[in-house]
């Protein structure tokens, strides 16, 4: 008897010694997963397009407001991957960009292609901004709106080097975009505030 409890014991033990270093195996694929669902997110999101031609190459696009729920809601690190994820995604010639440009290395080096190399930084903000400090509707609506400056400082940086004038730049990829990005930064917020809120109640 003594022997057979020793056995099941040391099963156990081995059990329990299996079971620890699959846990790390276990998290690292569910992280995976949340990227590579995130960044397939993304891709729906840039099928919401609305093209603003011949007033601007630049669509109006409801990808901008992907980019920050997925930093919102992944967090500052997991966002960024994300965001580099989907952006090679793209490059490599996945329908994963708005279906108005030509896609792959393209639009990266196209009109909008500022708005998109950005996207990783921006989510970076939202998410980094969003986790320092309580978690409200006030605080996501500022991370949103500094991740928004971040990413037309970006897309307005690309068009003055393709147009070589600023106010060109900014008639192309800003004056049209203002309501709509205030909006998209609002509707981001109330929804990491309200997952927030389920968080908290499952917790």
């Amino acid at each position: 008897m003594s022997a057979t409890r020793e056995i099941l014991s040391m099963e156990k033990s081995a059990a329990q010694v299996l079971d620890v270093r699959q846990k790390p195996g276990v998290a690292l694929a569910q992280q995976g997963a949340l990227i590579v669902g995130a960044s397939l997110f993304l891709a729906l999101c840039a099928r919401v397009t609305i093209p603003l031609m011949p007033l601007t190459p630049v669509p109006l696009t409801v990808q901008n407001f992907g980019v920050l729920v997925v930093g919102f809601l992944l967090g500052s690190r997991r966002g960024f991957a994300a965001l580099v994820l989907y952006l090679a995604e793209g490059a490599v010639g996945l329908p994963v960009f708005n279906p108005t440009g030509p896609g792959g290395i393209a639009q990266l080096l196209g009109p909008t292609g500022g708005f998109l190399m950005v996207y990783p930084f921006v989510a970076f903000v939202a998410g980094f901004v969003f986790e320092r400090g309580a978690r409200t509707f006030a605080r996501a609506a500022v991370a949103g709106l500094l991740a928004e400056i971040l990413l037309f400082t970006g897309g307005l940086a690309w068009l003055y080097a393709l147009t070589h004038s600023l106010a060109k730049a900014a008639y192309l990829g800003l004056y049209w975009f203002i309501a709509a990005e205030v909006i998209k930064v609002m509707f981001a917020a109330a929804i990491a505030r309200g997952w927030q809120r389920g968080l908290q109640r499952k917790s």
